[in-house]
Formats: C-alpha cells, structure tokens, sequence
C-alpha cells in the first residue's frame, strides 16, 4: 500500500506543478497579448488622427437657391392646385424641397 501512495502522491504533485505552470504560461501571454493590443491601439490612434480633419463649415444658403425653392414650391402649389398632385405627393415634395 505504501508503493501506491507514493505513487498517487507523486501523480498529484505532478499534476499540480503542471497545472501551476501551465496557468503561469497562459497569465504570461495574456498579459503579452494585451500590451500588444495596447500598442497596436496607440498606433492606429496616432495615424487615423491626421487623417480625419474637421470637416469643412457648412456654406450659407445662397439668396439664388433660396429664390430657386421658392419658386419650385409655386410650382408644386400650381400643380397641387390642378389636381395633378395629392395633399400627401405635394407634402412630400414640400419636405424634399427644403430638406
């Protein structure tokens, strides 16, 4: 009996200071893992930076494309009033216009 004890006991300290090492191993690589990432990160915030510039401001209406609205909203009125187009085609118009 005490042959297989010792063999069990060594099996268990085996087993152990495999399972220490293997658990070692595997926190090591994940912490090598994550500084990469951590690089990886850095650098792709350092070059997407430059590349993404404030878009431009937007221009102010001109009084000529104001003027142009004004008279394709007449136009639609016209039409609406004719009978060509529906209260529901003449609002959409409506909304696309000075959208």
């Amino acid at each position: 009996m005490p042959g297989l004890l010792r063999g069990v006991a060594r099996t268990a300290v085996i087993s152990g200071t495999a399972t220490a090492v293997s658990n070692r191993v595997s926190r090591r690589q994940a912490g090598r893992w994550a500084e990469q990432d951590r690089q990886r990160q850095m650098v792709y915030e350092q070059e997407a930076a430059p590349m993404a510039p404030a878009p431009p401001p937007p221009a102010p209406v001109a009084a000529d494309d104001m003027t142009a609205k004004i008279e394709q909203l007449k136009q639609l009125g016209d039409l609406k009033a004719q009978g060509v187009l529906t209260e529901e085609e003449f609002q959409a118009q409506k909304r696309r216009i000075l959208a």
